[in-house]
């Protein structure tokens, strides 16, 4: 059977695209050419219908069995194999599926500021014209009403940063070493020695990639009467796609898509009475996570520094467990 050996499996908007990149360069590995097949999502084929856009995301599920396996021929013979679907680790009926026909499967997991994180996933859509909500604190007060609708994951803004649910789930199905865990900032601000620790989780030699491509950055445009009016008409076209061929829709929204990320700056930094006002959504599932991991991340509750960090995180490799031990590598 052509099935992975390993799974990037989470999170969203946590560098796993980026990730996916470096990994497809290290000679010992094989990355699917599909960077995010979302096959375990489900057991047969995707829903038809969702939020705006949903209907094109879904036509990009590798979701048969033989297509799937297809993925993984070209192997080169005594490589590992690995794919990356951030949803995975969200999604528990996909850890199930995994865990049934890839019981052995290793599985890596980024961990990133749950509040950031909301806000780059809400960033990313609303600059792709996606999302109409253009405040981040208003977008998530709708996502009970959204996930009841049907509307995809990718918009679970709140859902997909409750990492301690997540991995209460996980650990329940995987033997914990069995489970890479890092945080995002380890991958960004560490490069070397994080990609070095996921090779030797993977059982391949370090020190052969030794940095990590810019991927999937997004850009975020003013909300200027062209952005509104681009937007209005991006959702327009994709909700007539739904119902064309996946080519000729993609022909639509394409162009479209350019025009809005053409003109966009940075993603700006969220405020602290935005960030204030998103905190309490995830204090208690951060307090699940410290329990369920052993570590700290009570710094995800704190207010940024001027910098982009988070006030009170220690310096790189000095983070501590709960037990006070050093956090291991």
């Amino acid at each position: 059977m052509a099935l992975p050996d390993f799974l990037v499996i989470g999170a969203p908007k946590t560098g796993t695209t980026a990730l996916h990149m470096a990994l497809a360069r290290h000679p010992s590995l094989f990355m699917s050419a599909v960077k995010e097949p979302k096959f375990f999502l489900t057991d047969g084929p995707p829903p038809t219908r969702g939020g705006p856009g949903d209907a094109q995301t879904f036509r990009e599920h590798v979701w048969s069995r033989p297509d799937y396996e297809a993925l993984f021929e070209a192997a080169p013979p005594g490589t590992l194999t690995g794919e990356s679907t951030p949803f995975y680790l969200y999604d528990r009926g996909a850890q199930r599926r995994i865990h049934a026909l890839i019981p052995a499967a290793k599985l890596i997991v980024i961990l990133r500021d749950p509040v950031e994180r909301a806000h780059s996933n809400w960033t990313h859509l609303w600059s792709a014209g996606l999302e109409p909500i253009g405040d981040v604190v208003r977008a998530c007060a709708e996502e009970e009403r959204r996930a009841a609708a049907g509307w995809s994951a990718f918009w679970h803004y709140v859902g997909l940063g409750r990492y301690g649910e997540q991995l209460q789930h996980l650990f329940g199905l995987f033997p914990r070493e069995n489970v890479l865990l890092f945080r995002y900032r380890d991958l960004v601000d560490e490069p070397v020695a994080t990609l070095d620790r996921i090779c030797g989780f993977l059982g391949v030699a370090q020190g052969v990639i030794t940095e990590v491509p810019r991927e999937n950055v997004t850009a975020h445009p003013d909300p200027t009467l062209r952005h509104q009016a681009l937007s209005r008409v991006l959702r327009t076209g994709a909700t007539v796609g739904r119902h064309l061929p996946g080519s000729l829709a993609a022909r639509i929204t394409e162009p479209l898509e350019r025009a809005l990320q053409d003109r966009g700056r940075p993603r700006r930094p969220l405020g602290w009475d935005e960030r204030q006002a998103l905190i309490p959504r995830f204090e208690d599932d951060v307090a699940l996570l410290e329990r369920v991991t052993g570590e700290v991340f009570g710094d995800w509750l704190g207010p940024r520094d001027r910098s982009g960090g988070l006030m009170g995180d220690r310096p790189p490799g000095q983070r501590q467990a709960r037990n006070g031990r050093p956090r291991l590598p």
